[in-house]
């Protein structure tokens, strides 16, 4: 049996890494393929945009309109550059159309103008209580003289230095009709009365009146210590009709305040109550006092004793026609001296109508030296002088 005797090297031929040649250039082929794709694309996905499409320019262009027998509208914007109108053909004239007759409009009556509707003249309150004390009525105030509108006496003259007919610059002149209002002044009152079950003690009052022939200011004040329980304030012009307000208010706890609104011819309340109409020679509650004051000192004798002045008189919340009757002149003894006053009374014509008691002294232009209010539960203040006054100078 014969041996096969192994070879003593076994010389097998495995696959080997491949030559650095092979490798080579293989690279350089895919070299060559990305070249070719890459300068290629930019041609196959279009042009490459414009840097400036990032940017909004707008240019105007202006197109002549086509020639016409009505002259072109001026264009809003202005053409970037004038250019001659190209020259327009002229066209055949049209034959002139016949205009077609229009229906005859129907003939309408013409509507009566409420404008020129005559209105109801407002009762003149001047003329109604010239009536009631006998004497003759004034002429309308549009018929004073000129310079009768500014009122008399400056905030630095007495009480009472007023002029009339003869010195329109320094009192109100209504038609035949003088009216004094006096210069600034301060009363000082002292007062007692009831409220409620307690008596009124140690009450003080303040009468401020201010005006400077134009425009006037007036506040009435009751303090108990430092404390005040009650304030009247009354703000308006003076005028050919005498004192003009233009707002009241009476403070309490709170403010309720009345407008005169003349433009209107209305009375406006600030606490939403419905508004009244403002009738001729309107006062407040506490303008009253010195408008009926200017009355008797312009002319005394025009209000003999038992006449009555009749007024509107408008509050904080309403307002109506007080009427007061004059009474005879009276000897006071108050704390401030001894006086003599007309006393003017404005009685109760409805169940909770107020009563007042009004003291003017005619040697001291007719101002108020004592003040009674009356209310409807009996409740009272009675506010008199406690200082003496420089008598009112003679005319």
């Amino acid at each position: 049996m014969s041996t096969l005797a192994a070879p003593s090297s076994l010389s097998l031929r495995l696959p080997g890494r491949p030559s650095w040649r092979v490798l080579a250039g293989l690279t350089l082929a895919v070299a060559l393929v990305h070249v070719l794709v890459l300068g290629l694309a930019p041609t196959a996905m279009g042009p490459e945009p414009s840097p400036l499409a990032n940017k909004f320019i707008t240019r105007t262009i202006v197109i002549a309109p086509p020639a016409s027998d009505k002259p072109a509208a001026p264009a809003a914007t202005a053409p970037v550059e004038a250019r001659p109108p190209a020259a327009v053909k002229p066209r055949r004239p049209r034959a002139p159309s016949v205009p077609r007759p229009k229906p005859t409009p129907e003939t309408v009556a013409p509507e009566p103008d409420a404008s020129a509707t005559p209105t109801p003249e407002t009762p003149d309150l001047t003329a109604q209580a010239a009536t009631d004390s006998g004497a003759k009525p004034p002429e309308a105030a549009a018929s004073a003289p000129a310079g009768a509108a500014a009122a008399g006496g400056t905030g630095d003259s007495a009480p009472g230095a007023t002029a009339g007919a003869s010195n329109p610059t320094s009192g109100n002149i209504v038609g035949t009709q003088s009216l004094r209002i006096p210069g600034s002044v301060t009363l000082d009152f002292t007062a007692t009365g009831q409220d409620g079950a307690s008596p009124m003690q140690g009450v003080f009052g303040e009468l401020v009146w201010l005006q400077d022939g134009s425009r006037y200011d007036a506040r009435l004040t009751l303090k108990l210590l430092f404390s005040t329980i009650r304030s009247q304030h009354s703000t308006g012009r003076i005028g050919p009709s005498g004192i003009e307000p233009e707002r009241y208010s009476e403070s309490r706890k709170a403010e309720v305040a009345s407008h005169f609104v003349r433009d209107q011819a209305q009375v406006i309340f600030s606490n939403n109550a419905p508004p009244v109409p403002l009738l001729a020679g309107a006062q407040d509650r506490l303008s009253v006092m010195m408008q009926l004051g200017g009355l008797l000192a312009g002319d005394p004798g025009r209000y003999p004793t038992g006449s009555k002045i009749s007024v509107q008189t408008v509050g904080p919340r309403d307002a109506g026609i007080w009427v007061f009757v004059v009474g005879e002149e009276e000897k006071l003894s108050l704390p401030a001296g001894e006086y003599t006053a007309r006393k003017l009374t404005r009685s109760p014509r409805q169940e909770f109508d107020s009563k007042l008691e009004l003291w003017l002294a005619p040697a001291y232009g007719y101002l108020p030296v004592r003040i009674k209010q009356t209310e409807p539960n009996g409740n009272f203040a009675d506010a008199q002088l406690r200082k003496s006054l420089p008598e009112a100078p003679a005319n």
